[in-house]
């Protein structure tokens, strides 16, 4: 069973930072692509960022340069690093992972950009 579990989310002001990390409970390495999807009130999820098992790395174009993703093997973590947020970015974050053409999902984390 595999189980992806968020954390980090939370309220920060304009132009502020976050981390938010997504812990699997297999070894991340089996996985070949980690996401980052965000999901708006009322609105469709939509993806934020990935990462493949060789980290290459995509982002949709409203966040390159001030978001990054990153994996860390030996913690079977997955990162998203948001810098500079904007109100627009106010959503709760989903961590995803592909394996085998099979999709896995996280129970998601609220992060809210509110001066």
């Amino acid at each position: 069973q595999v189980q992806l579990v968020e954390s980090g989310g939370g309220l920060v002001q304009p132009g502020g930072s976050l981390r938010l990390s997504c812990a699997t409970s297999g070894t991340i390495s089996s996985f070949d692509t980690m996401y980052w999807y965000q999901q708006a009130p009322g609105k469709q999820r939509k993806f934020v960022a990935s990462i493949t098992s060789s980290d290459i790395t995509n982002y949709v174009a409203s966040v390159k340069g001030r978001f990054t993703i990153s994996r860390d093997n030996a913690k079977s973590t997955v990162y998203l690093h948001m810098n500079s947020l904007k109100p627009e970015d106010t959503a709760v974050y989903y961590c995803g992972a592909l394996r085998s053409f099979r999709m896995y999902w996280g129970q998601g984390t609220q992060v809210t950009v509110s001066s």
